[in-house]
């Protein structure tokens, strides 16, 4: 596994990351030609979905999540990200931390405003005041294009935004991109971690 610029093993079982990559390059690792959500083509693709609506791949995530967040002293309002792919995590995540009696809130991101009812953008942010600092999750990174729409979207509604944490990073400029709008992407893993079964 590529090593993180940061001591994970000071916060999360040693065998936790080892045990979702492996889940990940089984469930979720795809080789072939495939359209990506910003419009390249690739010869391959991370479906986490099926790692992270998995029993144990979702027990995972909301472990070392949670871990992440508790370690890197974040201590944010709620953590949110943009459906569908951030559903599994932010719901991971925030079992998780109730089970931990430090119980953190989530939220959910449209891609598009309800076209009815309340027209709202941001699911079950009720509670969170302007101000309110929040962590955003993410599946997969490419050039952070969703990302930053959900960064964009948070700021709107006066939530302070100045962490992304993602399982996979691709490394197509993503990070950059981000970073542009004064936010940080912290990943899990990146494309090295799979190049052994393509690249």
């Amino acid at each position: 596994m590529t090593p993180l610029p940061y001591p994970i093993e000071k916060w999360t079982h040693p065998d936790q990351r080892a045990r979702l990559l492996e889940l990940l390059k089984e469930k979720s690792y795809i080789e072939g030609e495939v359209k990506l959500a910003s419009g390249k083509i690739s010869n391959f693709y991370i479906d986490c979905r099926q790692t992270s609506l998995n029993a144990e791949g979702a027990y995972l995530i909301g472990q070392i999540f949670y871990r992440w967040i508790e370690h890197m002293g974040k201590n944010p309002d709620a953590v949110g990200g943009m459906t569908m792919g951030a559903d599994p995590l932010v719901t991971a995540t925030s079992v998780t931390s109730y089970l931990e009696s430090n119980p953190i809130g989530g939220f959910l991101i449209r891609k598009e405003p309800k076209g009815h009812g309340t027209g709202k953008q941001l699911e079950g942010n009720g509670s969170l005041k302007e101000g309110a600092h929040v962590i955003l999750l993410e599946d997969v990174v490419t050039t952070g294009g969703s990302t930053i729409r959900a960064i964009e979207a948070c700021r709107k509604e006066g939530l302070v935004v100045t962490d992304v944490f993602c399982l996979v990073d691709r490394m197509e400029g993503g990070a950059e991109n981000i970073a542009v709008r004064d936010v940080l992407l912290t990943p899990l893993f990146t494309r090295k971690d799979f190049l052994k079964i393509g690249e």
